[in-house]
């Protein structure tokens, strides 16, 4: 850099008092003001059912990890293999060299165990979102879509800019209606897209009936089951198997770093649907693929799905037993119907100091709070997995009634 160069450049920042993004300490103060700022805990042990945490041991109640696979023996030796073999990378986007045969391989088992013609593997279960709505609809079109989809679903249809229709929560109905509205504006395509299972409620999509409305109207369905994916269906196949839907849904969205305790996500339906996303899917075109033992890990997990099903039977055992806990001590878990649990209490300071006291008390459950729920639905959400004991479960209620009384919350 020449000596002008260098005094310009100085010159150019002295002249700069105050950065374009100072506002952003008035935003924080505000937060922090509302008692919702968060800040990140460190997990510093494996993800279990008990974890060290900011260098604390708690009972580890916010992890996705359903059914203990993050650990799971078979899962650690197929990557530790994949990554002898293959090395420790992929090197390239699929499209150019980065489609190895373990991707093949993975993908080949999830249609399968999805029991469609086709899937495709995605970096995370929101670029499957992304990639897929805004491949399949556009200006011209409309999606109708349910007030509490994920936001990689908001996302997605945003990106697609086509005119996005909300019906309310969980009502086929008002679904109905917006599929209605959409058809009188002259939309050349709609598409219905739920969540399977809602990830702050727990709630189950009423599946059959928004399909059989969907047909009503020549709509594409699309289900997302993020949090589905190894809970409903038999192994774990979902809200479609759940259901007995097979080949009425057309998209199935599903992850692999949940239930299935690696990372990605997926996208299962028509060949068809398939070829276009390999053509069309940006994410899928533009991302380098997964590494060679997150590939491997995510073929062994889906043979503990179909070979260890007392997996899934503790999951849904210990699910009950702690909603029962709950419930029976007054606290409020909303509608939820699977192991998402949350516990809800209105304010969203209230619910991050019932996080932070829970916390001191040894147990880890994490504040949930505006945007991503409405402000005066707050809550700490609670997951509990197959991995939990009945004591970290009993240890566990045990804190929320102290605390819940303590804070006049039950």
């Amino acid at each position: 850099m020449s000596d002008w160069q260098g005094r310009n450049l100085r010159e150019g920042v002295d002249a700069v008092t105050e950065s374009p993004l100072g506002f952003l300490q008035a935003e924080l103060q505000q937060l922090k003001d509302q008692g919702i700022y968060q800040t990140l805990r460190v997990l510093e042990s494996e993800q279990g059912a008990r974890a060290v945490i900011d260098g604390k041991e708690v009972i580890n109640l916010s992890s996705n990890n359903y059914l203990g696979l993050t650990t799971h023996p078979r899962l650690k030796e197929a990557a530790l293999k994949a990554t002898e073999k293959f090395g420790v990378g992929s090197g390239a986007v699929r499209t150019i060299i980065g489609t190895m045969s373990l991707h093949l391989e993975l993908e080949r088992r999830l249609a399968a165990f999805k029991r469609t013609e086709a899937v495709l593997v995605f970096q995370s279960g929101f670029t499957a979102n992304l990639g897929v709505i805004p491949a399949i609809i556009g200006r011209e079109d409309a999606v109708i879509s349910d007030e509490l989809n994920h936001a990689s679903i908001i996302d997605g249809c945003r990106l697609s800019r086509a005119k996005i229709y909300v019906y309310k929560h969980a009502d086929p109905a008002s679904a109905e209606e917006q599929l209605q509205a959409a058809r009188a504006a002259g939309a050349r395509r709609l598409l219905l897209v739920t969540d399977g299972v809602f990830s702050m409620d727990g709630d189950i999509a009423p599946l059959p009936e928004l399909v059989a409305v969907a047909r009503k109207y020549g709509a594409i369905t699309m289900v997302d089951d993020a949090h589905a994916s190894g809970v409903l269906g038999e192994a774990g196949r979902g809200t479609v198997d759940h259901f007995g839907l097979h080949g009425q849904v057309d998209i199935q969205i599903g992850t692999l770093s949940k239930a299935i305790g690696v990372l990605g996500g997926y996208v299962a339906g028509s060949r068809q649907l398939i070829d276009w996303l390999i053509n069309r899917g940006r994410p899928f075109l533009f991302s380098t693929s997964h590494p060679p033992a997150v590939a491997a890990a995510c073929i062994a997990a889906i043979d503990v799905l179909e070979q260890e099903p007392q997996l899934i039977e503790r999951l849904w055992d210990n699910t009950k037993y702690f909603k029962q806990g709950l419930n029976q001590l007054g606290f409020d878990t909303g509608k939820s119907q699977t192991p998402i649990t949350p516990v809800i209490v209105g304010e969203g300071a209230l619910a991050m100091e019932l996080s932070r006291r829970l916390f001191a008390a040894g147990v880890f459950t994490q504040g949930i709070v505006y945007p991503t729920v409405p402000p005066d639905k707050s809550r700490v959400r609670t997951i509990v997995t197959a991995a939990h004991t009945r004591e970290d479960l009993d240890m566990a209620l045990a804190a929320f009634e102290r605390v819940g009384k303590e804070l006049g919350i039950i």
